[in-house]
């Protein structure tokens, strides 16, 4: 069953660990995970349709998640950002991401001096449940998640 916890300006809703919440209607991203984002290559850029409200240069950023924060630099040449790899594999690595899983990034702070992101993630495993559960006669049944 689902917690509900209000913060300041967000409604946030807890379920298995994990928190989510509407977003604000500041700038964001998705993305589902692939192979190249984590194990081995861990590479992860900013999609074009947020270029134009970076900076053509490298700046610090910071992804906050789950009351953490992780610091890193996004930039690259040609206006093509990226997150340094060695703070985005721990970024990874820190919260078991793989491929298959989604995240969503909403930009809450962007300016010559800072990139703030706040991340959702987005778990692409099958529940434990729907995998141990016999489908037998329930086949024709759909499951509801």
């Amino acid at each position: 069953m689902a917690d509900s916890a209000r913060s300041s300006s967000d409604t946030i809703i807890q379920l298995h660990g994990e928190e989510f919440w509407p977003l604000s209607g500041k700038p964001f991203f998705d993305i589902i995970l692939a192979k190249s984002h984590v194990k081995p290559s861990y590479m992860l850029g900013i999609p074009a349709k947020l270029h134009s409200i970076l900076p053509p240069c490298s700046i610090p950023t910071v992804l906050n998640f789950a009351g953490k924060s992780w610091e890193m630099t996004c930039g690259g040449k040609h206006r093509k950002h990226k997150l340094d790899k060695e703070s985005w594999k721990a970024f990874v690595d820190d919260n078991k991401l793989k491929a298959g899983d989604g995240c969503v990034f909403e930009v809450m702070e962007c300016s010559t001096t800072k990139l703030e992101l706040r991340v959702q993630i987005l778990r692409g495993d099958i529940p434990a449940e729907l995998l141990e559960k016999e489908r037998g006669d329930e086949a024709e049944k759909p499951i509801v998640l």
